[in-house]
């Protein structure tokens, strides 16, 4: 369903804050997908947002208009006629394509001050563009990722902050993330996926507006394990956790073998599946809506979404990179924060 505009007075969103956008590495291809989502807010009805980070990556990579702001406020007054960018630091020599130590530090400050703004109430939520990880380590952050780190601003412990990954036809969630394949089963535990799945239901509650989320549970082994002749985890691990979610109320099943989970008429059937593993959940997301993925994070108090891609270094700066996640993530953020006002959460 296509979003209102900002301005239809019927809106929850009308006249509340603007959404920040942290633009990621500088020398990535987030300045380039968010300058390219400003120039089409109006043909898809986004809502009005501003870039936070250093306004030089998105003169280096666009010639449409940049206006550098000092505060949220500024920017929803020029929203119509530039893009406006909330100066955090100075990246210093910007090289589209080539990672800096410069860069690294202003995208992590860029990211902080989004999440504080949206944690004060200034922000509507945020959306974050990628960073490196490798760069970003050499200047302090000790986070496995974005996710973590916002979580714990927000005082959220990572087994209560839920990365969901969700396109026009599938959202998924994996249980363990970025961990090797070989530590998966000694990962899962009735308790994890119990907090996985919680979790997910409310989010689908509270950010999609669905009153009775249906989920369903990926087996671990093939064929969910064949009753034990292929692996125990589903029969001691994963049973145990639905069955215990089912005798609590939730629409849950599984678990199922992973795959018949994808295809058009099994997607039908829930609304979210909780997968086992990192590319369990990715691989068929990646696979449906590469570039309508979004990255939407559950559990926490305010929104957050992020394309569903990394910075691109190779091909930065080529005027080449599709910005339909960044402004599909703009418009979930948008639903997102929308469906939490309607229902009072």
């Amino acid at each position: 369903m296509p979003l209102s505009t900002i301005t239809d007075p019927a809106d929850p969103l009308a006249m509340g804050p603007s959404f920040a956008v942290s633009l990621g590495d500088p020398a990535g291809i987030g300045p380039e997908i968010v300058a390219k989502s400003w120039v089409m807010r109006e043909a898809l009805g986004l809502p009005p947002f501003f870039a936070v980070g250093d306004a030089a990556s998105l003169r280096a990579v666009w010639p449409g208009p940049v206006q550098t702001v000092g505060t949220p406020e500024d920017a929803a007054a020029v929203f119509d006629s530039a893009l406006p960018c909330l100066q955090v630091a100075d990246a210093g020599e910007i090289t589209p394509g080539t990672p800096s130590v410069d860069g690294a530090r202003t995208a992590f400050q860029a990211l902080e001050v989004a999440v504080g703004l949206a944690r004060s109430g200034s922000a509507a939520g945020i959306v974050t563009a990628p960073v490196g990880k490798e760069q970003l380590y050499g200047v302090g952050f000790t986070h496995p990722g974005q996710t973590e780190f916002i979580a714990e601003r927000c005082g959220v412990s990572p087994h209560n902050a839920v990365m969901m990954l969700a396109g026009p036809s599938l959202k998924v969630v994996p249980i363990t993330i970025h961990i090797p394949l070989s530590a998966v089963p000694s990962a899962l535990t009735i308790d994890l996926i119990r907090a996985r799945a919680i979790t997910t239901a409310k989010g689908l509650q509270r950010n999609f507006g669905i009153g009775r989320p249906r989920l369903v549970v990926a087996g671990l082994n093939p064929h969910a394990g064949e009753g034990g002749a292929l692996g125990r985890e589903e029969i001691d691990i994963i049973r145990p956790a639905v069955e215990s979610l089912q005798a609590e109320g939730y629409d849950i099943t599984g678990p199922l073998a992973a795959d018949t989970l994808f295809h058009s008429r099994a997607r039908e059937t829930y609304d979210a599946a909780l997968c086992m593993y990192h590319d369990q959940a990715l691989i068929p997301i990646k696979t449906l809506n590469f570039d309508e993925g979004v990255n939407i994070t559950l559990g926490l108090p305010i929104v957050r979404t992020s394309p569903d891609h990394g910075t691109a270094f190779g091909i930065a700066g080529r005027d080449s990179a599709n910005p339909g996640a960044m402004m599909a993530a703009i418009k979930m953020a948008a639903e997102a924060a929308r469906a939490r006002l309607t229902h009072g959460c």
